[in-house]
């Protein structure tokens, strides 16, 4: 093995078997208890042979890895994992591809603390806190490949290649990867029905995505000789997306036809971030500063082609954007009154320009173009918040953290009847951590957030695809909610351990699409939402009724919801909205070697989607299940071979489409598909250098 990993934990070596090659075989993981914290060595990970961080956290019992919430701005921490007691602040690259770039042999040591504890504003429930020790040099790398019997073209080309090198006062990261995206469907079964249930058409399908996602990246940090800290990263990256729908159209009454949609996507883009930390009076001050930029391209082109030779028809829909983001954030925190406190400020200014332009297909076969209103135009968003925080224990296993505070927005749309419209909105928290007993913890969050917009929804745009149009909305508000979360973790010693979370969500100016002037639609505000659920999640080790080294982890998610159709002023549920999740896995590390194997299932419940002139049902599945086989040990590396889909989980579509609004006009047609997905076979390999 290239990493070699301690011996067993004390609480591993009471009653542990002999292997065949004379080592023993680790028990269940179990966590040594300090205080408040549970603590995982790397000696608790190894009969899974982890690489990097990552793998570890994805073992660690009873605890849901959670990455950035994808806002714009940097502000509070919202991922549930610190490295080396800070927050992750490079949006590029998020927390999971951090940890996977933080090999073994750099892993002190995890603690999974309760967030109240710690003092760092936004953090509620369990955190991961991975301590990391000193490496003069490593390298690692993850390569990736996978293939479908049909449809979809196969990649090669997908991994990271890292560098990094650590010492008392300096560490530095280098790394250049592709992600990939490779996407199909084909074959089964597509029809177009009339209102009274005649087939009116028979399509035959073949769809196909191909994304490739280049990026080169940096990171330093570097802590001088008086204790400053400060942290320089930088991120390129281009994308290349190409999608292709292809279908021939046997039609009941008329001419046969070919209808071929292409879409072309291309980019580029930088991230350049930095921070730095020092003491300032009682306290320590952190500033933070980032800067990205996005270009984009993109082209798509839906053309008729029609069997008698007649002249072929279609539309073309380009658009070039650019968008940026600039953000100044500083925090100071020190300790006071019995507590730790904390005062935040951030100014994040956020931009986009798009020119978007629209063309029909002429019988000569040049595509001329015709007016499209309000497509082109600009958004900025100049957003100023603060936050005062403070943390303290009540008690000795009772922990309260409160913050309160306000944002300052300014929007301003140009182009055709732009705006400039300022809002103030409160937010805030409160969170409660109890420690009941040793293996049960309880918290309770209550927090006011606002939530952010979507910049393209305040412009025009089409998807020729559906033959759907979005007119734009200059007058967009923010969201607001009301958030509930509570949250129970409970260690069910030789067992495993369960997370329990309760949540709910009371939703002001939910963001739907409205009717608009000459029966159009478009996003816009409606009063109020509710969201409630329940997600559990447990890790069920085996060995208690003799299946040694095997463990079942099952999560469970279910959801409900409720707004009023702007439409028709119903009742109902969010649109296109995932409610129901079962995800369940077995797990099998086979004692006295190095192979593993496992099975799963994935089942997604997905609910109708609503526009003003259709509804239906668009999802995928809606179960697909799945097993792999792993190698420890190929030359040093770590093998792992998956097939995906093995019970034929499939593309599904049931839409109906209406001549205007769906509450008072009639039924144009019915759209029905049932198309094969194909299983995806995997393969992965890691390793270090």
């Amino acid at each position: 093995m290239a990493t070699a990993l301690a011996g067993p934990a004390s609480a591993q070596e009471t009653g542990a078997d002999e292997m065949a090659d004379g080592a023993a075989i680790p028990a269940p993981i179990a966590a040594e208890t300090t205080g408040a914290k549970r603590v995982f060595t790397p000696a608790d990970f190894v009969r899974f042979a982890p690489r990097n961080a990552l793998d570890m956290l994805e073992e660690v019992p009873g605890f849901t890895l959670r990455g950035e919430d994808g806002q714009r701005g940097l502000g509070q921490a919202s991922a549930n994992v610190l490295i080396d007691g800070e927050r992750i602040t490079n949006k590029s690259e998020g927390v999971f591809t951090q940890l996977q770039r933080i090999g073994t042999d750099r892993v002190a040591r995890i603690e999974i603390v309760e967030a109240a504890a710690l003092g760092i504003a936004g953090l509620s429930g369990q955190v991961a806190n991975v301590v990391t020790r000193s490496d003069p040099l490593s390298g690692r790398f993850i390569y990736r490949a996978n293939f479908r019997p049909k449809y979809a073209e196969p990649s090669f080309i997908g991994g990271e290649i890292s560098l990094s090198g650590s010492s008392e006062s300096l560490q530095w990261t280098l790394a250049v990867a592709n992600g990939v995206g490779r996407g199909a469907a084909g074959g089964g079964e597509a029809f177009i029905f009339g209102p009274d249930g005649e087939l009116l058409e028979t399509r035959d399908i073949r769809m196909q995505f191909v994304g490739d996602f280049p990026r080169a990246s940096g990171q330093v940090q570097w802590t001088s000789p008086g204790g400053a800290v400060i942290n320089l990263n930088g991120t390129y990256r281009r994308n290349y997306e190409d999608f292709l729908d292809d279908q021939f159209r046997d039609v009941a009454t008329g001419v046969d036809r070919q209808r071929t949609f292409t879409s072309r996507d291309r980019g580029w883009g930088y991230e350049l971030g930095g921070d730095i930390q020092f003491d300032l009076g009682p306290g320590q001050l952190k500033m933070i500063g980032l800067e990205r930029y996005n270009r984009n391209r993109s082209r798509a082109d839906s053309v008729l082609v029609f069997e008698d030779g007649s002249p072929d028809t279609g539309n073309r829909f380009a658009s070039r954007s650019e968008s940026g983001e600039r953000i100044g954030r500083a925090e100071y925190s020190w300790a006071m009154l019995g507590g730790d406190w904390q005062v935040d400020a951030e100014a994040a200014f956020n931009r986009l320009d798009r020119t978007s332009r629209l063309f029909d297909l002429e019988p000569s076969g040049d595509f001329v173009e015709i007016d499209f209103p309000n497509g082109t135009g600009g958004v900025t968003e100049d957003r100023y918040e603060t936050i005062l925080t403070h943390s303290r224990s009540l008690a000795s296993s009772l922990t309260l953290q409160l913050g309160a505070g306000g944002e300052y927005s300014t929007i301003a749309q140009t182009g055709a009847g732009g705006l400039t419209r300022s809002f103030w909105r409160p937010k805030g928290s409160a969170n409660l951590a109890w420690k009941v007993e040793d293996g049960l913890d309880l918290s309770l969050k209550v927090a006011r957030t606002v939530g952010q917009l979507s910049f393209g929804d305040f412009l025009a745009s089409v998807s020729l695809n559906q033959n759907q149009q979005n007119a734009g909305n200059v007058e967009l508000v923010p969201s607001q909610s009301w958030e509930v979360d509570f949250e129970a973790v409970k260690s069910l010693g030789s067992w495993g351990s369960a997370e329990l979370t309760l949540f709910a969500r009371l939703i002001e100016d939910y963001i739907e699409f409205i009717p608009v002037e000459g029966g159009l639609e478009t996003r816009g505000n409606i009063d109020s939402a509710t969201l409630y659920g329940l997600r559990w999640n447990s890790t069920v080790q085996l060995e208690p009724v003799g299946f040694k080294g095997a463990q079942l982890e099952v999560t469970l998610q279910l959801e409900e919801s409720e707004l009023t159709d702007p439409l028709t002023g119903e009742s109902r549920s969010f649109g296109g909205h995932q409610d129901r999740e079962l995800d369940v896995e077995l797990r099998h590390d086979i004692p006295g070697s190095n192979w593993a194997w496992g099975a799963g299932l994935e089942y997604n419940h997905t609910l109708p989607y609503y526009r003003l002139s259709e509804t239906g049902m668009n999802y995928e599945g809606p179960t697909y299940t799945y097993a792999f086989i792993e190698h420890k040990d190929v030359f040093g590396m770590t093998a792992n071979l998956s097939v995906f889909n093995l019970t034929d989980g499939r593309a599904l579509q049931d839409r109906f489409v209406y001549a205007g609004y769906r509450d008072r006009s009639p039924l144009l047609f019915r759209e029905t598909q049932d198309l094969s997905v194909q299983p995806i076979i995997s393969f992965r390999l890691t390793g270090d250098f």
